[in-house]
């Protein structure tokens, strides 16, 4: 389930602009998600080119080492919508059980 979380979150994250992989770990601290261990990204982002969700891409720099930056792709966009619609059902689902188990919000 994390795996499948951490793809959607990547997705997300991608659609906005195309990141390089340290980068793109950086945004994911900055959403609260720290705890990612840095060898699990790169694996995932391996995983995520070759099921065609998104592309990376060698870009060269005057002042940088030479990145591999992601893009989403069309493919990408469809999983990130259908991975949105699962978040707001598994949402609801949630907040269903918690609830009923704390009808009084404690």
């Amino acid at each position: 389930m994390l795996k499948g979380i951490l793809q959607g979150v990547i997705l997300m994250i991608l659609s906005k602009e195309p990141e390089y992989g340290y980068s793109l770990s950086k945004k994911m601290n900055s959403y609260g998600l720290e705890d990612i261990p840095k060898g699990t990204i790169y694996p995932l982002l391996t995983a995520m080119q070759k099921r065609g969700l998104i592309e990376g891409k060698n870009k060269a720099s005057a002042v940088e080492p030479t990145r591999k930056y992601y893009f989403i792709t069309e493919d990408g966009q469809a999983a990130k919508k259908e991975f949105i619609n699962e978040g707001y059902q598994l949402q609801q689902s949630v907040n269903l059980l918690v609830e009923e188990e704390d009808p009084d919000g404690y």
